[in-house]
């Protein structure tokens, strides 16, 4: 039967074919200018990942990645790789929110964050938050090395769900590296087939979740102390130098004020 010919009565038509899942990798690279700026000699994005240079802060070059289609879907292999080269500052942030969707394939779909921060750099990865919309299957990692005197101000947020619907399946691992150790390794996991994660031992019914993590090499000498924050959400110091705040929300809105708070917090 040729294409677009209608089957005859009688006889099964032949089934859909799965759309191809993408693969798309976009890259970032920042270094200094020589002249108390920063230099972005690669920007280049990919897919649904679209990079915009936007207007730079006292010597800081700012980058905005906005969503050039609906991703990630079921399948789908999506990645962006950000270096940081030696005395560079880098702020990237996002246009909307990234929302996770299930796909045909009935396969995950896997998004790769990889940053690289050098010596006497600064990063800053403060994107939108994640939604997570039911049916959905994502596996999120997050890989971050840190030299000695890097500096990184990280934002991770997840919004369990669109209103009035039920999450999709979740997994985010954040993985950070400073000087060539261990700083931080946590792996959390929502939604169907995860266990207990609606408990109350780890969120109680609430939908929004994230964390802000700061690395700064001035908390050798002056760590933060440990502090309740707004709502149900708690900064704590970590061996590294860094400081760790996690807070659970029940919606958007309250989850960014309470890590805005933490941000205060940490300077």
């Amino acid at each position: 039967m040729t294409p677009g010919t209608p089957a005859t009565p009688g006889t099964p038509a032949a089934p859909a074919t799965p759309s191809t899942a993408l693969q798309a990798t976009a890259r970032i690279l920042a270094e200094a200018d020589g002249r108390g700026g920063t230099a972005l000699p690669v920007l280049a994005g990919d897919g649904p990942l679209a990079l915009r240079r936007t207007r730079a802060v006292g010597g800081e070059a700012r980058v905005t990645v906005v969503g050039a289609m609906s991703a990630p879907l079921g399948g789908d292999r999506i990645a962006l790789e950000v270096t940081a080269g030696p005395g560079a500052r880098l702020h990237i942030g996002s246009a909307a929110a990234t929302i996770a969707l299930p796909g045909r394939t009935g396969r995950p779909a896997h998004y790769e964050i990889r940053l690289t921060v050098a010596d006497g750099a600064t990063l800053h990865w403060l994107p939108e938050p994640l939604i997570s919309a039911q049916g959905s299957d994502l596996r999120m990692t997050t890989r971050v090395e840190l030299a000695p005197t890097a500096r990184l101000v990280l934002r991770e947020e997840q919004i369990l769900g669109r209103t009035g619907e039920s999450p999709g399946h979740l997994t985010a691992r954040l993985t950070v590296h400073r000087a060539g150790r261990p700083l931080l390794d946590q792996e959390l996991s929502y939604g169907p087939g995860a266990p207990g994660w609606d408990g109350g031992a780890v969120l109680g019914g609430h939908r929004a979740v994230g964390q802000l993590l700061v690395v700064d090499p001035s908390y050798a000498t002056g760590p933060l102390a440990p502090r309740a924050l707004t709502g149900t959400a708690v900064l704590t110091p970590l061996t590294g130098p860094a400081a760790l705040a996690t807070a659970v929300a029940p919606d958007a809105i309250s989850l960014r004020r309470a890590l805005d708070e933490a941000a205060a917090a940490g300077g």
